[in-house]
């Protein structure tokens, strides 16, 4: 049986730089959500907690990864962050699910950003959409990296939000380099397949003190 869409408040705030800390304001005070297993919604092996707030010009995300070896090869833009470890956000700010947004970061703060657009045949991928603004950080400490985006409202085309959005939060752990264990893929809402591209799927982003 599938898991009910899920729903988050996102609460408006005043930022300051991106530090990728838990700890710092106004991280401290955003309750944050959990990952759960993407096709089984079973609690993983390594946990993952994302919090997520907005300012006039910018939404902001943070995730909070346990990760007792985070590694990464791929430095360059629009490398393929998804064939080793990763965090990635998916966003409909239509909500109408006929194109949605993709950004990932790696622990070495690699980007790789692309939009999908509906077909006749399915989504279609575009790599050469750039989230034009994005800003990212990195921070590793013992057993954990965090990732904080900074995505910019006019780089989606979209100004203040006006309506929900649809999102997810997901992550690709590989926990051997050889691939010797198997990867884990999470989700804050699980597709409950092996596949994050399930924009059917995607959880519900309410915008609290929207004017």
């Amino acid at each position: 049986m599938a898991m009910e869409i899920p729903r988050l408040a996102c609460r408006r705030t005043v930022f300051g730089e991106l530090s990728a800390d838990p700890s710092a304001a106004p991280w401290a005070g955003v309750a944050p959500v959990t990952l759960r297993e993407a096709v089984t919604a079973a609690e993983p092996r390594q946990r993952t907690w994302v919090r997520t707030a907005w300012s006039d010009e910018e939404w902001r995300v943070l995730f909070e990864c346990e990760d007792a070896d985070p590694w990464a090869t791929l430095s360059e833009r629009d490398a393929l962050l998804y064939e080793e470890e990763t965090v990635e956000v998916f966003l409909d700010p239509a909500g109408d699910l006929e194109c949605y947004f993709e950004i990932e970061v790696n622990p070495l703060g690699a980007v790789l950003d692309l939009v999908f657009r509906r077909t006749r045949s399915g989504y279609k991928g575009d790599r050469a959409w750039d989230c034009e603004g994005l800003r990212t950080a990195v921070r590793k400490t013992a057993g954990m990296w965090c990732v904080e985006m900074a995505i910019p409202f006019r780089a989606l085309g979209c100004g203040h939000p006006r309506a929900d959005w649809r999102v997810n939060f997901c992550r690709i752990d590989r926990p051997s380099r050889d691939g010797s264990l198997p990867r884990e893929l999470t989700a804050w809402s699980p597709p409950m397949r092996a596949n994050f591209h399930t924009p059917e799927r995607f959880g519900v982003l309410e915008f609290a003190g929207r004017e």
